[in-house]
């Protein structure tokens, strides 16, 4: 019996390497010079703080990260922004959880999902993953088209396909 699995991985390098890529990008602007800005990655926590002189700055940075992102191959949408905070600086900070797995709700929604299609198969909530089985690979290649073309708020990667 042929199955894969729906989850929600980050690659912890490729964050880093945006991160670098902003704070190298951050360096070189001329806007920004002068000013104290930080951009920095905490493997441990999974998540990126970010300080600037200034809200704007704060938004630059962060559409900065975006970009940087993209560029590395990683979706935006695993990035989840706390709310803008003071320092006792004068600066703004926030900080970026970086969502890895699948919640319970959002697994349910992708369950219900592959059972409306009414495709021979069997998909099942393992901790923060889906895995889908069935007897049929084409069966499975539609679950993994029908499940691409919806939105579930976070990125999905198939793995494991056997």
């Amino acid at each position: 019996m042929a199955s894969f699995d729906i989850v929600n991985e980050v690659n912890t390098q490729e964050v880093d390497n945006a991160v670098n890529n902003t704070l190298k990008e951050v360096s070189n602007r001329y806007d920004f010079k002068g000013l104290h800005t930080e951009v920095s990655f905490d493997r441990k926590e999974n998540r990126i703080n970010i300080v600037a002189a200034e809200s704007m700055k704060l938004k630059a940075v962060k559409e900065m990260l975006v970009k940087n992102f993209i560029k590395r191959g990683l979706e935006p949408k695993a990035l989840s922004y706390g709310p803008e905070e003071g320092t006792s600086h004068g600066h703004v900070k926030t900080t970026a959880v970086i969502k890895e797995g699948i919640d319970r709700e959002t697994a349910k929604k992708i369950v219900k999902e592959i059972k409306g299609l009414k495709l021979k198969v069997q998909p099942a909530i393992q901790d923060n993953q889906v895995r889908v089985s069935g007897k049929k690979i084409d069966d499975l290649q539609e679950v993994i088209k029908q499940v691409k073309s919806k939105d579930f708020g976070i990125p999905l990667q198939f793995v494991n396909m056997k």
